[in-house]
């Protein structure tokens, strides 16, 4: 009677500690096509504004569903699909720049995992392409941040062009939005120090040029410093 016992607490306790471990959290998805800034060209065309490009990523593990975002950097208009498949077909706008990235999820889990975000051109009928709007790295569009000993903050974005022919970026930042003040133009340094003052909020962006004067709008953002 007593093995019978030992065995049945044995049991219990196992099957007790293999319930009590958190669920694994899904993995990240590897972005494979369209590639990173890149011009793609093999959409389907629907009609004269309109092509049906497939999106294609990397399996990955813990993953029940994938949530497909891309998001049209001329309008900010986003577009999203959940899937449990590794791609997705989807009409977009002709020659027009868009992002893209994948979240994963899991039904065991409240955590989920967000790819890379990579950035791409559509292609239409023009032969050359504008650079990207530039993406905001630091500080957050609505954050609030502290300045440094010298009361200072560094600005820091992302740029990016198709043929890769970025000559200069220029940044506006002021109290005002938008903002009016231009900063020295500043070529393939993506970063710049301003000066604040606290509790104030600050508004910027950035204007990309390539060496075929073609400009793109980053958009403003705002931040507020303590």
């Amino acid at each position: 009677m007593k093995k019978f016992l030992y065995l049945w607490v044995f049991v219990m306790a196992v099957g007790c500690s293999n319930d009590d471990g958190p669920p694994p959290p899904p993995e990240g998805a590897t972005l494979l096509f369209p590639l990173e800034s890149s011009e793609c060209t093999t959409g389907v065309s629907i009609n004269e504004d309109l092509s049906q490009v497939t999106f294609e990523w990397m399996p990955a593990k813990n993953v029940d569903l994938f949530t497909l975002t891309v998001i049209n950097l001329n309008t900010n208009t986003p577009q999203a699909i959940t899937s449990a498949s590794t791609s997705v077909a989807l009409s977009i706008e002709k020659g027009a720049p868009f992002s893209w990235s994948v979240t994963s999820s899991n039904n065991k889990s409240d955590i989920s995992a967000t790819s890379d975000n990579w950035l791409f051109y559509n292609a239409g009928s023009q032969t050359t392409y504008a650079p990207f709007p530039a993406q905001v790295i630091t500080p957050k569009p609505g954050s609030t941040v502290l300045m440094n000993s010298t009361n200072e903050v560094v600005l820091k974005w992302l740029g990016g062009d198709v043929e890769d022919n970025i000559v200069q970026y220029e940044v506006f930042f002021s109290e005002q939005n938008p903002p009016t003040e231009s900063l020295t133009l500043t070529n393939e340094i993506e970063e710049r120090t301003v000066s604040v003052i606290s509790e104030t909020t600050y508004y910027w962006k950035i204007i990309t040029t390539d060496n075929e004067g073609n400009t793109s709008d980053s958009g403003v953002f705002d931040f507020k410093v303590l």
